[in-house]
């Protein structure tokens, strides 16, 4: 028997802690999207991690480019503007728990959802969550 009331508990008793930054928020929305899936699958895949790892270096060198710093404002700006270019090539971005999740599925997925992989990689690395 289930107490009608569980539904209704909290999950913890520590508030969760929402992102008070916008540029944070975009970060931790792109690692509920792609992240967290991707970066599991590329740490059980060599071949996968170094794909995640040349779009990482990609990720940096355009952004030092245009003269920004690795922070959480340029890589939410970035992941934006990839957002944007899968909508305007007619490709989405997966739903948060709607991403691949092997790694065999990571390898064929398109470049803006290895793109936006490997701007979570590098906040993951820079620890900017």
């Amino acid at each position: 028997m289930t107490n009608e009331f569980l539904a209704f508990a909290p999950i913890s008793a520590t508030p969760i802690a929402v992102p008070s930054d916008p540029a944070t928020a975009v970060l931790d929305e792109m690692m509920a999207r792609v992240g967290v899936d991707g970066l599991v699958a590329a740490l059980t895949d060599p071949a996968l991690l170094a794909l995640v790892d040349q779009h990482a270096a990609a990720v940096r060198e355009a952004l030092l480019a245009a003269g920004r710093e690795i922070c959480a404002d340029a890589l939410a700006g970035y992941a934006r503007s990839i957002v944007f270019a899968a909508r305007r090539a007619g490709s989405t971005v997966p739903a948060p728990g709607q991403a691949p999740v092997t790694a065999a599925a990571w390898r064929a997925a398109d470049f803006h959802s290895i793109r936006l992989l490997a701007v979570c990689a590098i906040a993951e690395e820079s620890a900017l969550f």
